[in-house]
């Protein structure tokens, strides 16, 4: 109602409280979206009680579309969270494979310049199949490999002997 329709000496009609909160609490839910279900169920409880005292009040009180638009709010988050629930339990485990088999391949890729740098060590250094270079003599500023290659899952790499290839501690990563 607009101050110009009410007559003189009716005051005019407050915002109900349920309703206020209800919209908060909506804008809330639908912000927080995995926790928001902590406000949305109290949001609908305040929307419904909101609208049915502003029916109530025979027009003391406003705010009926607030306390709508809140359920409204609420009522949506309240269904959102099975559905982003669902998406989080398909996505996270194809996630984590998917960062398993790239630092798979990324450990795959270091083994075969590890192998590389051993096949060429023992070229230039006229040595045997069966000898085993160490760390210094295949890494370093001047070396084969510029720095020591580390295993990006966190395993150990065994250099081997020149004709066997280099391993990694986990299993899974190795050359074929």
């Amino acid at each position: 109602m607009n101050t110009a329709q009410i007559p003189p000496g009716i005051p005019e009609p407050k915002t109900n409280k349920f309703a206020i909160t209800s919209l908060v609490l909506g804008i809330l839910s639908l912000i927080l979206c995995g926790v928001g279900v902590i406000f949305a169920i109290p949001g609908l409880i305040f929307g419904f009680l909101g609208m049915s005292r502003v029916k109530k009040s025979g027009g003391t009180e406003k705010g009926h579309g607030l306390a709508l638009a809140g359920t409204v709010m609420n009522g949506t988050a309240l269904v959102m969270f099975p559905i982003i629930g669902l998406l989080a339990a398909i996505a996270v485990p194809n996630f984590v494979k998917a960062r398993s088999a790239a630092q798979r391949n990324a450990c795959i890729a270091n083994l075969r310049s590890i192998d590389g740098a051993k096949a060429t060590w023992a070229l230039e250094n006229k040595k045997t199949q069966r000898e085993t270079p160490v760390e210094a003599d295949l890494f370093g500023p001047d070396k084969y490999i510029k720095e020591e290659l580390k295993c990006p899952a966190g395993g150990i790499y065994s250099l081997n002997i020149v004709e066997e290839k280099p391993s990694c501690s986990i299993p899974g990563h190795a050359l074929y």
